[in-house]
């Protein structure tokens, strides 16, 4: 093969590599109706006579599911290609949420957007990053995971407004009827995009070995690691525990800030709070996904975790008498929560990229994301257990900042694994 012919390979490879970042990123702005639950969780008439534990259950079962299918979805679109992963998972989130239209019960809602939707974000979501990343060379795995998973956070800025219009319109079942097939539909089509590279495809710029080479946490990985190899490392668990107060302390927030902003600072404000979490949850995704291209996976997330540290301890402090208190400040607050929340969403599977290799990175990215769901459920429910005793969320915050701080100084002791002795043994 000449060298015309090897530009024009790359080329090619470069172009279909942008349509699968695309379509990866369209895929999540639907699966990210999840963050929406809230808006459906206010239309819920007072008629159906479900408690408040009623109403949080969907939303809770749909987070642990979520989070415990992309281990099998993501080992499963290791081996069969993404397309048939994200279609099987636009068609159980479309029958999930067109079940919940058809009941009024709590325990269909559980089933129908806690176990079926749920179970369908997660085989869609196993799929778009891990066919993205493999167009694109590792100094461009941080940029490129940020965009694809920013779908996921910015759903909320178009979706929840469309989910409240809606209800107002049409009521909440066939608000849920209308959406069940969208999203269906958007994510189906979107799936047959979901292309993988040939077999022996090298990515241009990959000889580089990323734009940060000094900073191990950018280089690409010496062998690729089976899942059996990677629970057997030490730095899965540190990786996992990092991960787990990350995103935990941001699911806390997410699922409480509504509430807390009217606690505290007698702010009836939640969905422009919430949109502005969004925001900065989706653009957060891919401005420290970009910076860690540049300085390295660890050190952004160090910076990360400190900083949401302290945001923490700041919304702790937002009452209505203070300066954070106010409207303003409150939504900017929210939106640098957002971000560094979404920063664990761009940065761990590019960690887990660096660290275990891209052949098995679905299924290894799945386990490592196990965490995402174990922190949100957790710290999620020790907050309202918390306020429950307390009357404040003031405590809760505390204890999420311990967690991060703990978190931020894992990120100084966890360091790439060595080479196994069977790199490629699955």
């Amino acid at each position: 093969m000449n060298r015309t012919d090897t530009g024009h390979e790359l080329w090619q490879g470069m172009k279909r590599g942008w349509i699968v970042t695309f379509a990866g990123l369209g895929i999540n702005l639907a699966l990210g109706s999840l963050y929406s639950w809230s808006v459906i969780r206010k239309g819920i008439p007072e008629s159906w006579g479900w408690t408040d534990t009623q109403k949080a259950l969907p939303y809770s079962v749909a987070l642990l599911v979520f989070s415990l299918i992309m281990v099998p979805g993501g080992r499963w679109q290791d081996r069969v290609g993404p397309r048939p992963v994200a279609t099987l998972g636009g068609l159980l989130l479309g029958i999930g949420m067109v079940l919940c239209s058809l009941s009024t019960q709590a325990w269909v809602y559980a089933i129908g957007f806690g176990l079926l939707a749920g179970a369908g974000i997660g085989f869609a979501y196993a799929c778009g990053t891990p066919a993205a990343v493999k167009w694109f060379p590792p100094s461009k795995t941080g940029m490129i995971t940020g965009m694809v998973v920013s779908g996921f956070g910015l759903a909320a800025v178009y979706s929840a407004p469309l989910i409240e219009w809606l209800i107002g319109q049409v009521g909440l079942q066939q608000t849920l009827l209308i959406l069940g097939i969208g999203f269906s539909v958007a994510v189906v089509l979107l799936a047959q995009l979901l292309w993988v590279p040939s077999r022996g495809y090298v990515p241009a710029g990959s000889a580089s070995g990323g734009a940060n080479p000094s900073s191990s946490a950018s280089k690409p990985a010496a062998s690729n690691y089976s899942p059996r190899q990677v629970l057997s490392t030490w730095q899965f668990y540190l990786l996992w525990l990092m991960y787990a107060a990350g995103a935990g302390a941001g699911l806390m927030v997410i699922s409480k800030l509504a509430p807390l902003a009217k606690e505290q600072a007698g702010l009836n404000l939640g969905y422009l709070l919430v949109a502005a979490l969004a925001l900065g949850n989706g653009l957060g995704r891919i401005i420290t996904g970009m910076l860690s291209d540049v300085i390295g996976r660890r050190q952004t997330l160090f910076l990360c975790f400190l900083l949401q540290m302290v945001l923490m301890l700041l919304l702790s402090q937002a009452k209505s008498d203070t300066v954070l208190g106010q409207p303003v400040v409150m939504a900017v607050l929210s939106a640098l929560i957002g971000a560094n929340f979404g920063a664990n969403l761009a940065l761990f599977p590019a960690v887990t990229k660096d660290f275990y290799g891209l052949k098995h990175f679905g299924a290894n990215y799945g386990l490592m994301f196990t965490a995402y769901g174990a922190g949100g459920f957790g710290l999620s429910l020790l907050a309202g257990l918390l306020h429950d005793l307390w009357g404040t969320y003031t405590i809760a915050c505390y204890l999420a900042a311990g967690l991060l701080l703990a978190a931020a100084v894992l990120t100084l002791l966890v360091r790439p694994p060595k080479t196994t002795a069977e790199p490629h043994t699955a």
